[in-house]
Parts: structure tokens; C-alpha cells; sequence
């Protein structure tokens, strides 16, 4: 299964704030920090554009972890944990 991780880059003395996502094949987009949207909606935003860029669905499931967050595709058949 796919993993999307979206990573929050700080300003520099050239660039602003950005998010990129990125997978483990290198593709790969930046977007500027939007800062009408909160954390989790930028993050998804880059999921998402990283999804177009690669024409890939985007429903998609997000998780975090210490330093960035982590998106995988939604199944539609997922074969959910029983009680």
C-alpha cells in the first residue's frame, strides 16, 4: 500500500513556510503555507496535490507522527478489525 508523508518546512532568508509530500519513489510537490487553512488542512492539501500530480485517488486516511504526517488511501473493501 501507498503511504503519502507531508512534512512542514520552515521559512528561510529567501522562501517562506511550506509542506511538501512526498513517497518513498521521490515523487514529490511543495506547497506554500497557506495561512487561511490550520496544520492538518495544509498538510492535506499537499497530500491531495501530490494525489493529482500522480492521478491518484485521494481519499485518504491521515495519521501523524513526531515530526510529520502520513496519509494512505482508503479501500473501499477494507476488511476492518473485528472486536
Amino acid at each position: 500500500m501507498k503511504a503519502i508523508k507531508t512534512k512542514y518546512h520552515g521559512p528561510g532568508n529567501v522562501l517562506g513556510s511550506r509542506v511538501s509530500a512526498s513517497d518513498e519513489d521521490g515523487n514529490k510537490v511543495v506547497l506554500s503555507w497557506d495561512n487561511a487553512l490550520d496544520t492538518t488542512e495544509n498538510h492535506t492539501a499537499a497530500a491531495k496535490a501530490l494525489c493529482r500530480k500522480m492521478k491518484w485517488p485521494n481519499k485518504l486516511i491521515m495519521g501523524s507522527l513526531k515530526d510529520c504526517y502520513v496519509f494512505v488511501f482508503y479501500p473501499k473493501d477494507y476488511p476492518f478489525m473485528e472486536k
